[in-house]
């Protein structure tokens, strides 16, 4: 049973190496067997099909971009509310950055959600996760007094969740921006003086 986790997590993983590295579409099951080590029947014992494949490896995606992934609820106390929010924000722009294959397949991905309405749903259902998930900080922030200006939340945790989405869509064209420094103001603009320890303060530097 150990065996098959693994070459489960093989082929997921391999699948999404080659879909960056040839597209979706030009990534053929041959490419896949060889690549994992296995015959290519064995794949079937996995996914019946490509779609079943390409769908599997989008499932793994979301798992690992979701919200909970990165803000689990109960790391966030009265202690350096900000600086965690700030840390688990610079945390994504990194693992981002630092996942060569990442870019790419997200691209294939969002292409393909413009043919298929499963994908675009499941995308649509991740932003939305984000803005819930924001919220549900902040109105905590608000409960242990991090955030005494209560008004709007659901706006601010829209902005937070818009900030980290358009700096993964502007890391996907390779530009040149001070991203994390992006993050950081983005963060302190919904927090006052009075509501940040002198410590926390815009001198949080990267």
């Amino acid at each position: 049973m150990r065996k098959s986790n693994e070459t489960l997590a093989s082929l997921i993983q391999v699948s999404y190496c080659l879909f960056a590295e040839h597209g979706i579409a030009k990534t053929t099951y041959t490419m896949i067997a060889k690549r994992v080590g296995i015959a290519k029947p064995s794949i079937y014992y996995y996914f019946d099909s490509k779609d079943a494949l390409i769908a599997g490896v989008f499932d793994e995606l979301c798992k690992a971009i979701e919200f909970a992934a990165f803000f689990e609820l109960e790391q966030f106390t009265e202690v350096h509310f900000v600086e965690n929010l700030i840390a688990v924000g610079v945390k994504m722009i990194d693992e981002q950055d630092k996942d060569p294959y990442f870019k790419r397949v997200l691209q294939e991905y969002m292409l393909l959600a413009t043919r298929d309405q499963d994908f675009s749903k499941r995308l649509l259902a991740l932003q939305r996760d984000y803005l819930s998930g924001f919220e549900a900080l902040l109105e905590k922030a608000s409960v242990l007094g991090q955030l005494k200006n209560k008004d709007n939340l659901a706006a601010k945790a829209q902005m937070l969740a818009m900030v980290l989405d358009n700096i993964g869509n502007f890391m996907m064209f390779d530009e040149l921006i001070d991203y994390k420094q992006i993050w950081i103001e983005a963060v302190y603009s919904l927090f006052t003086k009075e509501e940040t320890d002198e410590n926390e303060t815009t001198n949080y530097r990267i």
